[in-house]
């Protein structure tokens, strides 16, 4: 099969990026052609504020880069892992004129949430849900903390809500968790027969840890919705501890900086590559997730997993979901810091009953989230896309 792939970086590259590269990686491994093509958002400030906005909601540059290359190649489909905002929705209407399927990759919320999070001033937010206009997003600036970017944005979704982009022009859509697809059906107002689950994956398989480091380990973006000030304090204020190093970047770097300088217990080791990320999480004890948001998956805790670590994790939405309380990890109310700290000393004060849950943690990657599953759930996807496309 040949693939068009396209994806839009945004400035701090994250789960989104690591998906769409293995994703690309996997295709080929399994004999498919993918042609990647990519957007990078460093490139908005070449632009201008008003040409982004503007292309934001109908990109005629991206428009003809597509058309023009579904006219000169032949592709099977179009999988869109991010269009926001360089490509914008113009790229369906080149997929359609040039009648090729379109497979849309639902990393976040965007297309119901001005911000793609369900989260505002510090808490989950559902306002804008079932609007045609989230235009509580605007009045709450949740875009860029800017009422004229979030209208940017919410004109976005409105107007392809209206004219039915989403429901004329994508044939698939791809979500990975149940929870995730419930929101986009219930919700977002998408065809229910064409949204299909299909977890991230980790391919090929990574060798199993078998903890014994002395440490529990926090990887991803350090931002308020991730509950970063949560679990910095419940370590600062723990007894007995396991230290807690902490991978990644974002705004709350310096924060991170300063509370690992005021409390021997927290280590902040800046960003790290893939291969470094699963080796700490080999000799990790436990994987501390504590987002404050409805995440599509949590793709950290499924690194964990992979490595046979057991996850602490914030009992909400799909990442939630994710662990079995007691099997391969434990559950914290979200935002409670009491709650974590509370988990974090039991995790602490007993390693041997947490090391024997390492063989389940790698049972469920091994179940759900391996890639050889993941490659032949996707090859169905695209084969459903192309038998929806009528043109």
């Amino acid at each position: 099969m040949k693939i068009l792939m396209l994806h839009n970086h945004y400035l701090v590259s994250g789960g989104e990026d690591q998906a769409t590269s293995a994703e690309v990686d996997l295709l080929r491994k399994h004999g498919h052609e993918v042609e990647l093509l990519e957007q990078d958002n460093h490139r908005v400030e070449q632009l201008g504020k008003v040409q982004t906005a503007l292309r934001t909601v109908w990109s005629s540059e991206s428009y003809r880069w597509i058309n023009n290359k579904l006219k000169k190649d032949k592709f099977d489909v179009m999988h869109v892992q991010n269009f926001f905002p360089l490509w914008s929705p113009s790229i369906y209407y080149a997929a359609a004129r040039n009648k090729v399927p379109v497979v849309q990759t639902l990393h976040n919320y965007r297309l119901m949430c001005v911000n793609s999070l369900f989260y505002r001033d510090g808490h989950a937010c559902e306002d804008c849900l079932g609007a045609l206009l989230p235009w509580r997003g605007v009045l709450h600036r949740c875009y860029r903390d800017s009422r004229a970017a979030s209208a940017v944005v919410a004109a976005m979704v409105g107007t392809h809500k209206l004219i039915r982009t989403w429901t004329k022009h994508v044939h698939a859509y791809v979500t990975v968790s149940e929870f995730a697809r419930e929101k986009f059906i219930a919700d977002g107002g998408l065809p229910e027969g064409r949204i299909f689950v299909r977890p991230n994956f980790i391919d090929p398989a990574p060798l199993v840890g078998s903890g014994g480091g002395g440490y529990a380990i926090y990887v991803g973006r350090l931002s308020m919705e991730k509950g970063i000030e949560t679990m910095l304090q419940a370590w600062s204020t723990g007894q007995n501890v396991l230290p807690l190093k902490i991978v990644g970047d974002g705004p709350l770097r310096e924060k991170v900086i300063a509370a690992s300088t005021a409390t021997p217990v927290i280590e902040y080791l800046g960003s790290r590559t893939f291969s470094e990320v699963l080796e700490l999480m080999r000799h990790a004890e436990f994987l501390v997730f504590p987002s404050e948001v409805y995440e599509t998956m949590g793709r950290t805790i499924m690194e964990a997993f992979a490595v046979g670590t057991p996850a602490v994790v914030s009992a909400m939405g799909a990442h939630g979901s994710a662990v079995t309380e007691g099997e391969n990890g434990f559950l914290f109310s979200p935002g409670d810091i009491a709650d974590l700290r509370n988990r974090i000393e039991w995790c602490s004060a007993n390693l041997q009953h947490l090391r024997s849950m390492r063989a389940n943690a790698r049972a469920e990657y091994e179940a759900k989230y391996s890639g050889a599953m993941n490659a032949r759930k996707l090859l169905e996807i695209y084969r459903i896309a192309q038998e929806q496309t009528r043109y």
